[in-house]
């Protein structure tokens, strides 16, 4: 008895924030490009999970070369052909979807960790912290990010851990530039003025009232980086900044099929109708969760 008046409490004090949740979705599950652009997402998850049961040449697609079958054209036996070294297309295309969504989770995640506290921080305390923390990031943003990130893993060495990483330290002010107006409007609101005067710790404030409040902006800014960043991480391995051979990395893919294009045209087309669907499928949720949660473009 005592568990379900907790939970009947429990929902009593978050219903408004049900209620929008639930209003969100059914605008969500309308807006056909979103959910077209979520189930994309979907799908290249579930064959980056099961790419052992799906690719037809499992060995090929980890990196196991077959010279006496290379550049073969699509088939029924190979569907995207075959590579320079013999390597079935479409088994390293599948084998290749892991990448892109674990860089992506790796930058992101990395970026709203760096980023999201120091723009709280920044914005509600001010002063010399403030000051101190936004001529750091104005450092960084005086730089393109691709033209740093390239900078960076040239100094690093080229691998896949080392682009994650220069995408992380290109990237992560942007974050902290948005936290940081978002806590300056917030700090002045009577509920945090209120939470002052009763005596809680101003890092407790932060961490308790004025991050929560940006979750909204965060989460847009999140969807729409994420084509971003696999354009991004895709683009350092066609230079061959990132993943390294055999690596089945879809850029790097891209960069190894650009010699022969004119040829064995399916070599290099592939990868990047893969790279090109899950940027498309990125940027379309990106554009839903903004109508859904930016104020601006609030239906």
């Amino acid at each position: 008895m005592s568990r379900r008046l907790v939970f009947h409490s429990w929902r009593k004090r978050h219903q408004p924030a049900i209620d929008e949740t639930r209003h969100n979705f059914r605008i969500f599950i309308h807006d056909r490009l979103a959910l077209a652009g979520a189930a994309v997402i979907l799908l290249i998850v579930v064959v980056a999970v099961f790419a052992p049961w799906i690719a037809p040449y499992p060995d090929e697609g980890r990196g196991a070369s077959h010279i006496v079958q290379r550049m073969q054209a699509p088939s029924a036996e190979h569907w995207f052909g075959t590579d320079e070294f013999g390597r079935d297309v479409f088994s390293r295309v599948v084998f290749g979807a892991r990448i892109p969504l674990v860089v992506a989770a790796a930058v992101i995640g990395g970026c709203v960790l760096i980023g999201v506290p120091l723009g709280g921080f920044a914005g509600y305390y001010g002063g010399k912290l403030d000051e101190a923390i936004m001529r750091v990031t104005d450092v960084f943003l005086a730089f393109p990010g691709l033209l740093l990130a390239i900078a960076l893993v040239a100094f690093l060495g080229p691998s896949l851990r080392n682009a994650m990483i220069a995408l992380v330290i290109s990237w992560w002010p942007w974050y902290t530039r948005l936290v940081r107006s978002l806590a300056v409007s917030l700090r002045n609101r009577p509920y945090i003025e209120a939470a002052g005067v009763m005596g809680v710790r101003r890092s407790k404030i932060v961490t308790r009232h004025i991050l929560p409040g940006v979750v909204g902006p965060i989460i847009i800014q999140v969807s729409v980086d994420l084509g971003a960043v696999v354009l991004e991480a895709a683009g350092l391995s066609f230079i061959g900044l990132g993943a390294q051979p055999p690596t089945p990395d879809w850029g790097l893919m891209v960069s190894e099929g650009r010699k022969f294009i004119l040829d064995q045209w399916w070599i290099a087309t592939f990868p990047g109708l893969a790279i090109f669907v899950l940027v498309l499928a990125g940027n379309l949720i990106g554009d839903g969760m903004r109508d859904i949660l930016d104020p601006r473009t609030k239906r």
